[in-house]
């Protein structure tokens, strides 16, 4: 069975492996890369691309490591209006490596690219800022690593140093939304508990400051341990049984948009649309998370519930810390992946709220008929929706102005621009979103389910 995986993920590889859309691809000698030599690799990346890239830490781990993030965009540094936010994130859990491998390569790749005149590369860093963290756990990684791919353990380093599965330790904003689904409550942008700070993980901290300074529109995780393309919601609606992994279907009302998210890089990848991997199946290579087993306070659910971000898991290794020797077969198998998942961020619809002076207005829901999950435009007013191509009736809303709606047809193609003016409301008019901003209602929780061990 090993040897006819072999073959299948082989042939996946042939068309990949000549040329890269008018830019020959040299083969790169892979390899892994501890805390230093990852910092080191980073840094090469942003002396070679300077003008391209830029280099910054979140924060850092419980054991002092920097949460380095490398940037990409042709204004480093600046958030430009209309230019959607992108992030990658890997090494959540410190023992499944291949993600950090893949994103330290992806850097290298995007600046070669660049500097050789790639038009597909240089177009997508001119319009998007690209944000990459290839270890959100360094402090796990180093206790994996110390065990060598062979005797890696199935658990040894997936945690941080404090013992905590940095994947089950958001704050858990699932049951607060399906309770709000009960009362016709708040559907974006939930309320955190109080002292969330200090329920979580510095790492977990670090990343969640990172969201709310970035207006994130699309987001990937890497994982390893099963090779799938995991999306929202992660947990379950049903109430978990004791003893028992529930696997029941839970959807968000973007359901139809992250499958596609989802298969984007199912087919894109070299072998994980097949479905069979791992000893697994999974049709077309994707998976809705609660339907796979639900999973509590998980990083993916949270970006949908939190922010703006819509976020999947990418499960991309059978071992979850593959030899050195296999690194090269997996880059070329997600290249195209990595590439063509971050190329969605430009469907659907983005534009500017404006006032009647023409200031963009921060913080204006943007509602969708029939999708009853709101997004909320950035600082300067800018706002990106991700939609299937169709029909859509839009709402753009600011507490004290008159609503307005407009009718937009979205296509396959690039994201359709569409702006909002909206006119000062009189003072005795009845804020028209006062039923909809439900805000200090109590997160219903009930006890906080066993903990989880799967590849998530």
């Amino acid at each position: 069975r090993k040897g006819a995986r072999m073959l299948e993920k082989l042939g996946g590889l042939l068309l990949s492996c000549v040329v890269y859309l008018g830019a020959t691809v040299l083969a790169v000698d892979l390899q892994h890369h501890g805390y230093e030599d990852m910092v080191r690799a980073l840094f090469n990346v942003h002396n070679e691309c300077p003008y391209i890239t830029r280099l910054y830490s979140i924060g850092r781990s419980v054991e002092g490591r920097h949460l380095y993030v490398l940037e990409f965009s042709d204004n480093p540094g600046i958030h430009e209006l209309l230019e959607p936010e992108f992030k990658y994130v890997g090494n959540m859990h410190g023992n499944e490596v291949l993600g950090r491998e893949l994103l330290i390569q992806l850097s290298q790749f995007l600046c070669e690219e660049y500097r050789a005149g790639n038009a597909r590369i240089m177009r997508l860093i001119h319009d998007t800022r690209i944000h990459i963290l290839p270890s959100m756990n360094p402090d796990g990684y180093e206790v994996a690593a110390s065990q060598g791919p062979e005797d890696n353990g199935y658990l040894t380093g997936r945690s941080n140093s404090r013992d905590v599965d940095l994947n089950r330790n958001f704050p858990d904003l699932n049951a607060l939304m399906y309770y709000y689904e009960k009362i016709n409550g708040k559907n974006h942008h939930l309320p955190l508990p109080d002292n969330w700070e200090e329920q979580v993980e510095p790492e977990t901290l670090a990343v969640i400051q990172w969201m709310q300074n970035y207006n994130f529109v699309l987001s990937a995780n890497l994982h390893g341990g099963a090779v799938v393309a995991n999306y929202p919601f992660d947990k379950s609606r049903e109430p978990r049984v004791r003893g028992f992994r529930k696997t029941a279907y839970s959807a968000t009302p973007d359901d139809k948009i992250f499958k596609k998210l989802a298969k984007t890089y199912s087919y894109a990848h070299g072998w994980m649309h097949k479905g069979w991997n791992c000893g697994d199946f999974f049709d077309e290579g994707i998976t809705n998370g609660a339907h796979w087993y639900s999973l509590s306070k998980g990083m993916q659910d949270f970006n949908y519930l939190y922010t703006n971000c819509f976020e999947i898991t990418l499960e991309l290794s059978c071992d979850k810390f593959p030899a050195t020797e296999a690194l090269q077969q997996e880059w070329l198998g997600n290249r195209e992946a990595l590439i063509s998942y971050l190329e969605q961020i430009h469907h659907g619809i983005k534009g500017m709220v404006y006032d009647e002076n023409y200031n963009g207005i921060g913080d204006a829901v943007i509602s969708v008929s029939g999708i009853n999950h709101d997004i909320t435009s950035g600082a300067g007013g800018d706002y990106f929706r991700l939609l299937l191509p169709g029909t859509y009736t839009v709402t753009a809303s600011v507490p004290g102005y008159l609503p307005s709606s407009r009718l937009v047809t979205v296509g396959p193609a690039e994201a359709i621009e569409l702006h909002f003016y909206l006119k000062l409301a009189p003072k005795d008019t009845t804020d028209v979103n006062l039923n909809r901003n439900i805000h200090n209602i109590k997160d219903p929780l009930s006890k906080v389910p066993p903990r989880n061990l799967g590849p998530r």
